[in-house]
C-alpha cells in the first residue's frame, strides 16, 4: 500500500543528502589525522637526528674520560688482587684512587651485596648496577688495560698463536712458581743461547716472565728489522748452531705436579664429552689432545676446560672477586654520562626546530585554507537572498562535502515549502472567498429589494456560514495538529456502535448519489479512543468515497481485529479510482484532483490530511491504494488499548 505523500521522502533532488556515513578514505577527520601525523613524523625525525649528530661527540668525549677513569682504577684493583689473598688491606689503596679521580669508590661482596670497603660514606649501592667486577682469573677484556703488560702479553703469546685469549692475569702464577735453583739454571741455559744468537747480528732480549721462567724476546733482527715478537724461529741463525736448549720449553720437575693436576682437573671437565683421552702440555700451558674415543673434543672445549681448571688450581692464591662501583660521591649508583652540548650545537638545534615550525606553520595553513574554502562558499550562500540562493557545488566527499549536500537539500526543501505555503495561501482565500461572496450578493440583493428574505434564502445564506465554519474548522484542527496542541478525549468505545452511525449520517447521501453504503463489523470491538474523533475520521473518508462513486457503485466499511492487536477499519469503495502520480498528493493541504476546485466534486481539500492527524493523533495511521476505474481502497490502523471495564 502506497504511503501518503505530505510525511512521505521527496524525491531525490540532485545531490540530496541520503543521511550515509562518510567513507573513512574520505573522512575529514582522517585527513586531519594524516596531516598531524605527517608534522608528528618530521618532528621525531628532526630531533632524533639532531638528538645524534649534537649529542655523539659530547657522549664519546664524556665516556672517554669516563672510561679512563675506570680503567685506572680497575687495573690498580686487579694488581691488588694479584698480590693479595683478601681485601683487608685494600682501604688505602682505593682511598688514593678517590682522591686521584675524584670519585667515590666502593667495593661489594657480589653474592650478599654487603660492603667489603669504600672510600667515603654515601648512599646504598645493593640495587645498583656495578661498573665492573674486579677478578684477575676473568678479565673485562673493555677495561683490562695497564694490567695486561708486557709480562702478561709474553706470558699468552702461545696462546694467542693457538687462537686462543686466555682472561687470566699472566701475573697471577701459583704453584707455577720456579725454585730459585730452577730459575738460575733455566737463565744461564737463557743467556747462552741468546749470545749465540746475537753472534749472527741479531739483538735479543731475555725477558724473566712472572714465574721465574726466560722467554727470549727479539729486538732486531739481521734479516728482518725490529720485532717484539717472543722467538720462534730466529731468522738468518743456523739452528744447527744455535740450537735452543729443550730445557728452556719443557716443564721443570717442580711444575710436574701442578701440570699434572690440571691435567687431571681438564680431563673431569671433558669426562661428559669423550670417555677417555690422552692429553699433553707445554711449559706455556698450551693443552693438546694425543688420543681420544670418538666424539673427538673441539679444540674451544678443551681450551675452556683448561681454562677453568686454571681457576680452579690458582683460586686460593688472588682475593676473592669483588663488585666495583665507581660513582659521584653523591650519586646512589655509577656516576651518569652528562652532556654539555656546544654553542653551535644549540644553533643547530634551533635552527632545525624553527625549520619543523615553518613546516608545521606550511602544512596547517595549507590544510586549513582548503578546509576553510567550501566553508565559505557555504556561508556566503546562506547569507544570499532567498530568492537569490543558488545551489552551492560539492567539490569534496567527506564531511564537508555531506554537510553542502545537506544545505542544499535544505534549500531545495525550503523552495517546495515556500512554494506549498503559496499554493495553500491561494487555495485558502479560494475557499473562503467563495462562500463569503455568496452570502455578500444575497445580502446585497436583499438589501436593494432585489431578492425577498423568504425561508429559501435564509436557508442558502445559512448552508453557506456553514461551509465556511467548517474550513475554519478544518484548519484550526490542523494548525492545533502541527502546534502539538491537538487533544483527545479518550474513554472505552464500542467502535462498531461509532461506525454505525457514522453509515447512519452519510446513509441519505450514498441514497440520493444512488451508491450502496454497508458496514461489516467483526465482532464487537471495544477499544479506548476519542469517539468524536474517530467519527469525524471515519466520516471524511466515507464522504470522500461517496462522491467519487458513480451510481450504482458501493462503499463498504469494514472493522476487524487483526492477529498482532490491530483495530483495522478499512473504507472501500468501487469508484473511479485515483491516478497513481496523483497518490503521493492525497493528504496534500488544500490538493484536489479537480483543479478547477468545483464544489460539485469534491470539498476544500482538508479532510484527507486531518482524517491522517487524527489516526496519528490515537498512535495509528492512514494508508490509501487506488486503481483507476476499479476503486480506491483506505485503511486505518489504530493500537487496541483495552478498556478497564470491558463489556
Amino acid at each position: 500500500m502506497a504511503e501518503p505523500a505530505s510525511d512521505a521522502p521527496a524525491p531525490d533532488a540532485p545531490g540530496r543528502a541520503t543521511g550515509a556515513r562518510v567513507p573513512l578514505r574520505h573522512s575529514l577527520v582522517l585527513r586531519l589525522l594524516a596531516a598531524s601525523v605527517l608534522v608528528t613524523l618530521c618532528a621525531i625525525v628532526a630531533t632524533a637526528w639532531l638528538t645524534v649528530e649534537s649529542t655523539t661527540r659530547a657522549i664519546e668525549q664524556e665516556q672517554g674520560r669516563s672510561l679512563a677513569d675506570d680503567v685506572s682504577v680497575y687495573d690498580t684493583l686487579i694488581t691488588y688482587a694479584v698480590e693479595h689473598r683478601d681485601w683487608s688491606a685494600v682501604t688505602p689503596t682505593i682511598d688514593e684512587l678517590a682522591a686521584r679521580t675524584g670519585r667515590r669508590i666502593v667495593l661489594l661482596d657480589p653474592e650478599t651485596r654487603t660492603l667489603v670497603a669504600e672510600s667515603a660514606p654515601g648512599p646504598s649501592l645493593r640495587d645498583a648496577r656495578p661498573s665492573a667486577t674486579v677478578d684477575p682469573l676473568d678479565l673485562d677484556p673493555a677495561l683490562a688495560g695497564t694490567a695486561a703488560t708486557v709480562t702478561s702479553q709474553l706470558a699468552n703469546v702461545a696462546a694467542t698463536a693457538a687462537g686462543q685469549e686466555s682472561r687470566i692475569d699472566a701475573r697471577v702464577v701459583g704453584p707455577y712458581r720456579l725454585t730459585e735453583d730452577e730459575r738460575v739454571r733455566l737463565r744461564e741455559m737463557a743467556d747462552e743461547y741468546s749470545e749465540c744468537i746475537e753472534r749472527s747480528g741479531n739483538t735479543v732480549e731475555i725477558v724473566e716472565l712472572p714465574s721465574g721462567r726466560p722467554a727470549i724476546q727479539i729486538i732486531s733482527s739481521a734479516s728482518a728489522g725490529p720485532s717484539t715478537e717472543l722467538l720462534e724461529a730466529v731468522p738468518g741463525v743456523d739452528p744447527r748452531i744455535c740450537a735452543e736448549p729443550d730445557a728452556l720449553s719443557a716443564p721443570t720437575r717442580g711444575e710436574m705436579v701442578p701440570f699434572e693436576e690440571l691435567l687431571g682437573l681438564t680431563r673431569d671437565c671433558l669426562s661428559p664429552v669423550v670417555d677417555q683421552i690422552d692429553l699433553t702440555i707445554t711449559a706455556a700451558l698450551t693443552v693438546e689432545v694425543l688420543r681420544a674415543t670418538p666424539p673427538r673434543p673441539s679444540e674451544a672445549q678443551v681450551q675452556a676446560c683448561v681454562e677453568e681448571s686454571r681457576r680452579s688450581q690458582l683460586r686460593a692464591y688472588v682475593a676473592p672477586p669483588v663488585l666495583l662501583f665507581v660513582t659521584d660521591p653523591a650519586a646512589a649508583g655509577p656516576e651518569p654520562t652528562t652532556v654539555n652540548l656546544s654553542t653551535s650545537n644549540l644553533l643547530r638545534i634551533a635552527a632545525v626546530a624553527g625549520l619543523v615550525l615553518l613546516l608545521t606553520v606550511a602544512v596547517t595553513v595549507g590544510v586549513g585554507m582548503r578546509l576553510v574554502r567550501p566553508l565559505r562558499a557555504l556561508a556566503e550562500a546562506a547569507r544570499e537572498p532567498v530568492e537569490q540562493q543558488r545551489r552551492v557545488p560539492v567539490t569534496t566527499r567527506d564531511e564537508i562535502g555531506h554537510l553542502a549536500t545537506a544545505f542544499n537539500d535544505l534549500s531545495h526543501r525550503r523552495d517546495q515549502l515556500e512554494q506549498q505555503r503559496r499554493a495553500m495561501v491561494n487555495d485558502v482565500a479560494h475557499e473562503l472567498r467563495t462562500p463569503l461572496t455568496n452570502i455578500r450578493a444575497w445580502l446585497e440583493a436583499a438589501q436593494d429589494g432585489l431578492a425577498p428574505l423568504d425561508p429559501r434564502t435564509l436557508t442558502l445564506l445559512t448552508e453557506e456560514a456553514t461551509l465556511l465554519q467548517h474550513v475554519i474548522d478544518d484548519l484550526r484542527d490542523l494548525a492545533a495538529a502541527d502546534a502539538g496542541t491537538f487533544t483527545l478525549h479518550p474513554e472505552p468505545t464500542y467502535v462498531g456502535d461509532v461506525l454505525a452511525q457514522v453509515v447512519d449520517a452519510n446513509q441519505g447521501a450514498a441514497t440520493a448519489a444512488g451508491v450502496a453504503l454497508r458496514l461489516a463489523v467483526a465482532g464487537d470491538p471495544e477499544n479506548t479512543l476519542d469517539p468524536v474523533r474517530l467519527r469525524q475520521l471515519v466520516g471524511n473518508l466515507v464522504g470522500n468515497a461517496i462522491r467519487h462513486t458513480p451510481t450504482s457503485g458501493s462503499v463498504t466499511v469494514n472493522c476487524a481485529v487483526s492477529d498482532n492487536d490491530w483495530l483495522t477499519i478499512e473504507v472501500v469503495d468501487t469508484g473511479i479510482g485515483i491516478a497513481t502520480d496523483d497518490l503521493p498528493k492525497l493528504f496534500d493541504r488544500f490538493w484536489r484532483a479537480d483543479t478547477s476546485r468545483s464544489r460539485s466534486t469534491g470539498g476544500s481539500g482538508l479532510g484527507l490530511p486531518i482524517a491522517r492527524q487524527l489516526a496519528r493523533a490515537h498512535g495509528g495511521d492512514i494508508t490509501i491504494t487506488s486503481t483507476p476505474g476499479r476503486g480506491t481502497h483506505a485503511t486505518v490502523r489504530l493500537p487496541t488499548r483495552p478498556p478497564v471495564n470491558p463489556r
